[in-house]
Order: structure tokens, then C-alpha cells, then sequence
């Protein structure tokens, strides 16, 4: 790998992590503690949806995360080839 695909393979890399971070930031402290009174008119199977994201949603929005890395990564390494089939 040449040191500019290096460079450019890390870059996408970092990237990717950045959005990431700022998704799982925006539904953890945003939804569940900046927006909570405004999320909490909202119900979802009787429980208020601020409440809600506060509990268990930024932990599914997390998960879900890790599996979206996941599935970007295998597509930024094939795209460089340094994919590992």
C-alpha cells in the first residue's frame, strides 16, 4: 500500500468513526437529555419517548452502530484492498 492510499484508507476511516461518534452522541445526549420535555409528549408503548432514549434507545442506536461500522469497513477495505477474504 502506498503511503498516499494509507493516508487516504485512515482519512476514510476516521471519518466514518467521526459520524459515527456524532449519530451515538445526537441520540445519547441529545434525545436523551437536551430534548427529553420535547420527546416526552411523544409515547411509545406507554412509556414516553424521552425517557425512553434516555434508557434503552441510545443503547440500540449504539448497536446498531457497531453493526453499520462494521458492514462500512468491509466496504472501505475492499475499496483498498486490504480486505481480508
Amino acid at each position: 500500500m502506498t503511503p498516499a492510499n494509507r493516508s487516504a484508507y485512515w482519512r476514510a476511516n476516521l471519518r466514518l468513526v467521526g459520524a459515527c461518534l456524532v449519530i451515538w452522541f445526537a441520540c445519547s445526549y441529545g434525545f436523551g437529555i437536551l430534548l427529553v420535555e420535547q420527546l416526552n409528549r411523544i409515547r411509545v408503548g406507554g412509556f414516553q419517548l424521552g425517557f425512553w432514549f434516555a434508557q434503552q434507545g441510545s443503547i440500540y442506536i449504539f448497536v446498531l452502530l457497531i453493526f453499520f461500522y462494521a458492514w462500512r469497513m468491509n466496504k472501505i477495505d475492499q475499496k483498498f484492498d486490504v480486505h481480508e477474504d
